[in-house]
């Protein structure tokens, strides 16, 4: 080995330990970066040297990317560029060939490429990565001829002309953008690559530096296509994450641009960020990091635009209109009349927007306008927001028949929404540090309106048909679109956010000339958002008493239908994995029944035996109509089976489930049990077992469907007078949260199914096994305090437990065999998982059927606690 190796290895280890020593020491990102750059730049010099590179001539030492900006963090790669005159010669090549390789023994990450003039200007002309590796060129050691020459070939007369590089960087962007959903606000961001990121300030110090040979942003300024405080906000919003992606690279050792769960809550802390009453220190830092890059991205997006209007729109061909007093729209993009429009009328910077929904052949905003929008802002104050033209104009904004979402989400990203609503600004960047809340609250608001809108949609009236009809049919739009501004606008304040956030959207609705009825709705669905869900994921939402007690909770169909509605909305805007047809049909189910409620009347609810004798007479018909009850045999068998079960079956079962058992059990054919159906049903795979009463069925059957990739949702245990168990379960598959597409595929995993359920429920104490499934990794970063509740219902005589504790594989299998330990009998569970968390409803009682005494209550909850936390 090369002595010279250790001295060089050394000599870079002192380099990266007294950086890191200085940052931790307090010392930013921004000088330290440089000179990290700069003292690299001195070690390759020598070993360049050593190789008696320097003396050859024709060959020069460039350094490109960033390391050619003169920035390198700690695990970044040192691309570099060897630059020839002509094709090298053997001995050139082995001394080249020795010189990388000593940087790759010494430690160093080294990208490089070894190119001759005409081969760069070649593949720079085809690729335009290339390109712009090349515009960013230093040179550290070499014939500066050479260099220039370079350069030259590089230039936009030679290669790229600014209107080819700009449209190409523009789709690059675009493309890159897509792979993050194209939003800023992702739970692991990309310090680099991701919307509002280190990149997108790149892109716009490329455009700038081929439109207008600027070197640095700076030079912007100078070139009047930078305000001095838009300038200020690009170098604050890159000091920050370069702290950010600086820390990271210490952090783990490497090059590590994702902001992953594994290492927030420790950046938190070395950035000094503290726990504090209502959030988290980590929540703290993600709304800085998550306002840092909205406002860059907003930066980038407005920047580009204007790039864009420079470089592809000149006025010379501008097509001007005239629209109204105000403003004017050029090659279909809106813009003021004139640069003192807002100055002199302030309610402008609404009255733009609502424009823009008026006259569809407008396809957006000039960047001139834009950016008069942003620094004019600071004209919304109380004066602004008391103003009679202001308040109209926004609620007509909510009131269009088209372009509502649009319209706020771009008054979000012009600063114009947070300003006119200070109480929206609180919650821009708000994240909760969960898996479950996969956007920030202001995202997830505007999701939940866009959401609202698109149940007027044409192309969303099959799937959501019900969402459609009802939203055709509430009196005022815009109501429902101000209960989901306002749902979780008190997020983050600590409290109950949902009253904290009814008072808010009462203010704001009697400010805006509502009537007091109105406002009064509005504020009730934000203080109650979260009951049409809670309800039907907590409780037994065939049980008449559960549905008689909600329908006097909502009071009328209005209620109902808005809170349905909002309802929908919310859920498919919080995470895109928790919307699913079992969701769906409970929350249908709920509405249904409750509309069939209150069209009675609350004075007449819905009585047990009524129900009973409905379900009953409705299999009846069922049966009959596929010619069954005929044959006074199998008449007498259904009678005597559901003689067996008990009213508490047809209290849980649809009539259509109810003759689909009766078919299967007295068929009359000579069946061992167990008997196992599977279906597809309305919300997953409906799963019936009837077989022998005897322990460890459940627990067995939870192991079984774990084992086969099946989440189970809903179960229901029903144990008959003749000793048989009549057990119901719809599952979904794990890993898509649905049911498997495509006719051949579901039919075999059917059959999948009902033949190793058949087979391994004849012994269940056999078949049960351990989950060896590990779980994900976002999981290990979350815990949920493991809790054990019991309330009883005195009505069926149960005794409810809830749990809540950290979803983790197998889950339900453990809290089964608990059950079974502690020689409880279950009769229904209830099946959520909200992110890390998951919170399970058992119904039980003791194996004589009557509530859990206090010790049998202690025994589980010690079984529970013990095994799960």
């Amino acid at each position: 080995m090369n002595p010279l190796v250790d001295v060089f290895r050394n000599a870079l280890k002192t380099i990266r330990k007294t950086l890191k020593d200085r940052f931790v020491a307090g010392e930013p990102a921004n000088v330290l970066v440089r000179q990290q750059a700069d003292q690299i730049d001195a070690l390759l010099r020598r070993i360049w040297h050593e190789f008696l590179l320097a003396e050859m001539p024709g060959i020069a030492l460039i350094a490109v990317g960033g390391y050619g900006r003169g920035e390198l963090h700690p695990g970044s790669d040192v691309d570099l560029l060897i630059l020839l005159g002509e094709k090298a010669g053997p001995s050139s090549e082995r001394k080249i060939g020795e010189f990388i390789a000593m940087l790759w023994d010494i430690g160093l990450d080294v990208g490089h490429s070894t190119r001759t003039l005409r081969e760069c200007e070649t593949e720079a002309r085809a690729d335009i990565t290339i390109a712009t590796n090349l515009m960013e060129a230093r040179l550290i050691e070499g014939p500066s001829v050479l260099f220039g020459a370079l350069r030259e070939c590089a230039e936009p007369n030679n290669i790229w002309p600014s209107r080819a590089f700009f449209e190409a960087k523009w789709s690059e962007q675009q493309v890159r953008h897509h792979k993050f959903h194209n939003t800023a606000n992702n739970l692991e961001p990309n310090v680099k690559e991701g919307p509002g990121g280190l990149r997108d300030i790149q892109v716009i110090g490329w455009v700038a530096k081929r439109h207008f040979g600027a070197d640095t942003l700076r030079d912007l300024v100078t070139h009047g296509f930078l305000t001095e405080s838009e300038y200020q906000c690009l170098m604050i919003g890159q000091d920050f994450l370069w702290n950010v992606r600086f820390a990271l690279h210490i952090l783990t050792g490497r090059r590590e641009d994702r902001l992953l769960f594994d290492y927030q809550r420790t950046l938190a802390e070395e950035f000094g960020y503290r726990d504090q009453d209502h959030n988290l220190a980590v929540e703290h830092f993600m709304k800085q990091y998550y306002r840092t890059i909205g406002e860059l991205s907003r930066l980038n997006e407005m920047l580009l635009e204007i790039f864009q209007e420079a470089i592809l729109y000149p006025d010379s061909c501008a097509k001007v209109i005239p629209i109204g007093r105000h403003f004017r729209a050029r090659n279909g993009f809106l813009e003021v009349a004139n640069d003192r429009v807002f100055k002199r009328y302030p309610f402008a910077l609404l009255e733009l927007f609502l424009i823009l929904q008026q006259h569809r052949t407008l396809v957006g905003v000039r960047a001139t306008t834009i950016r008069l929008i942003r620094d004019h802002r600071y004209l919304i104050d109380d004066g602004f927001r008391n103003d009679i033209r202001a308040r109209s104009l926004f609620i007509e904004i909510l009131r269009q028949p088209r372009g509502v979402t649009g319209a706020l989400r771009r008054m979000h990203r012009y600063g114009i929404l947070g300003t006119y609503l200070p109480v929206f600004k609180a919650i821009i960047g708000q994240m909760q540090y969960d898996l479950f809340h996969v956007y920030t609250v202001d995202e997830h608001t505007l999701f939940v309106v866009s959401n609202l809108r698109a149940f007027a949609a044409i192309d969303h009236h099959e799937k959501f048909a019900l969402c459609a009809r009802v939203f055709g049919e509430i009196p005022k739009q815009e109501l429902l679109y101000i209960a989901g501004l306002f749902h979780d606008i008190a997020k983050g304040r600590g409290g109950d956010h949902s009253r904290l956030g009814a008072r808010d959207a009462m203010e704001f609705c009697l400010q805006h000339g509502f009537s007091q009825y109105d406002s009064g709705l509005v504020a009730w669905l934000v203080e109650h958002h979260l009951l049409l869900s809670t309800t039907s994921q907590r409780k037994d939402i065939h049980d008449p008493e559960v549905i008689n007690s909600f329908a006097a909770e909502v009071g009328d169909r209005v209620h109902l239908d808005y809170l349905y509605l909002l309802t929908v909305a919310d859920i498919r805007g919080t995470n895109p994995d928790l919307w699913n047809d079992w969701r769906h049909i409970l929350l249908r189910d709920l509405y249904e029944a409750t509309l069939l409620a209150l069209r009675r009347g609350l004075e007449n609810p819905i009585q047990q035996t009524e129900r009973i004798m409905e379900t009953k007479e409705e299999a009846l018909c069922i049966l009959q109509r596929e010619g069954l009850l005929p044959n006074e045999n199998r008449k007498a068998r259904i009678e005597a089976l559901w003689q067996s079960v008990g009213t508490d079956y047809f209290l849980r079962y649809r009539s259509g489930e109810v003759a689909w058992h009766a078919r299967a059990i007295t068929d009359g054919r000579d069946r061992v049990p167990p008997i196992v159906l599977v279906r597809k049903g309305r919300a997953g795979i409906d799963i019936f077992v009837y077989t022998q009463c005897q322990d460890h069925l459940f627990q067995a059957s939870t192991s079984i469907l774990d084992r086969l990739g099946m989440t189970i949702q809903d179960a229901r245990i029903v144990t008959a007078d003749n000793g048989m168990m009549l057990n119901s379960y719809v599952v979904l598959e794990a890993s898509e949260g649905s049911i498997i597409d495509g006719g051949g595929k579901y039919q075999e995993r059917e059959r999948e199914i009902r033949e190793i359920l058949t087979r391994e429920l004849r012994s269940p104490q056999d078949a049960v096994s351990p989950v060896s499934r590990l779980p994900r990794r976002q999981l290990r970063h979350f815990s949920t305090d493991t809790t054990v509740l019991f309330h009883e219902n005195d009505v069926n005589r149960y005794t409810i437990m809830e749990i809540s504790t950290s979803d983790q594989p197998g889950l339900l299998s453990r809290i089964a065999e608990i059950l079974t330990c502690c020689e409880t009998r279950l009769h229904k569970a209830k099946i959520a998982t909200f992110g890390e968390r998951a919170e399970d409803i058992f119904f039980i009682t003791d194996k004589n059927n009557r509530l859990l005494t206090e010790s049998m209550q202690e025994c589980l909850q010690k079984k529970v606690i013990d095994k799960l936390a």
